[in-house]
Formats: C-alpha cells, structure tokens, sequence
C-alpha cells in the first residue's frame, strides 16, 4: 500500500531511496530544488547527467542518476512545463510525477521524495500544482510505499498536507 505525506523540509536532504529533481531541460543545474540537488549531491550528479542525457530531456519526461553526496541512493530528474515559456498542458505536469513512478519503479524504489513540481521557477500556480501532484501521486500504480511531499515553505506544507487529508477517502 503505498502512503502519500507532506513534509516541511528540504527535499536534498531527505533519507529516501529517490529524491525527484525538478530539472531544467538541459539536465545540468540550475536554480531552486535543481541547484540545491546538485549542490547536496556534488559533481557526481553533473556528471552522470552529462554522460546519460547529453541532449537533456523534454519537458514531461524523468531520468534517473546517481544522489551522489545525498542521503538518497538516486536522484529522478524530471523537467516540468515552463509556463513563462507557454508551456501550460497540465499533461505535461502530470507526466512528470507519472513518469518519476515509472523510473523509480524501475530502480526498485520503495520511498520517494517530490517537489512541486514546476510551482516556483515556472510559474505554475500552486493550487493547481499541488492538486496535480496529490491527484497523480494518489492515482498511481507504483511499487513505492513511501511517497514524500516536500515542501520548505510552512504554508505551502499546510497547503499540501490539506490536499493530501482532502483526497483521502
């Protein structure tokens, strides 16, 4: 049975077997939960996305690479839609936690630490980024039993964790 809970925290130092990386494209660092992974987890991180996504990756998909320096065993990069760059199919959010699943899944993660996804940087609006994260997370057939929340912000953890009590039945 998999449990969905927020935690007020930050995402690069959970004890996960995955943490999520909200990703930029080019899958090289950047800002936010992004620059903070690959601060956390060291050159490892960098490196391997180098090595395994040279072309980066489109927005909606994930990829997988070592957590380097972290807690976590993997890091699952995912890159969210841009909607200061008019990328607004809510699908493609979605994908991002689907996809996440699909990897960790694969990687034989039982527990997973998300973002919101797209919430900060990119401009989704937060209501609708954490329903879209709790309706898809809930929704999921994974493996996973442990699925993580993270927020570092206490409102928006108050805001997460509301969602996540909403949605149980």
């Amino acid at each position: 049975m998999t449990t969905i809970t927020a935690v007020l925290g930050d995402i690069a130092s959970q004890r996960a077997d995955a943490v999520v990386n909200a990703a930029s494209p080019e899958m090289r660092g950047g800002g936010g939960v992004d620059g903070a992974i690959h601060r956390a987890g060291g050159p490892a991180i960098l490196t391997e996305c180098v090595e395994r996504f040279p072309d980066g990756l489109p927005a909606g998909d994930a990829g997988w690479t070592t957590a380097g320096e972290m807690r976590a065993r993997w890091v699952i990069h995912t890159v969210g839609p841009n909607r200061h760059a008019g990328q607004t199919d809510r699908g493609l959010l979605t994908s991002c936690y689907r996809r996440s699943l699909e990897v960790a899944d694969e990687l034989g993660a039982h527990s997973v630490a998300f973002p919101l996804i797209s919430a900060g940087a990119y401009g989704w609006p937060l209501d609708d980024a954490i329903a879209a994260a709790v309706d898809t997370l809930g929704s999921a057939e994974t493996r996973a039993g442990d699925i993580r929340i993270v927020a570092r912000d206490a409102t928006v953890w108050r805001k997460v964790r509301a969602e996540i009590e909403a949605a149980r039945p």
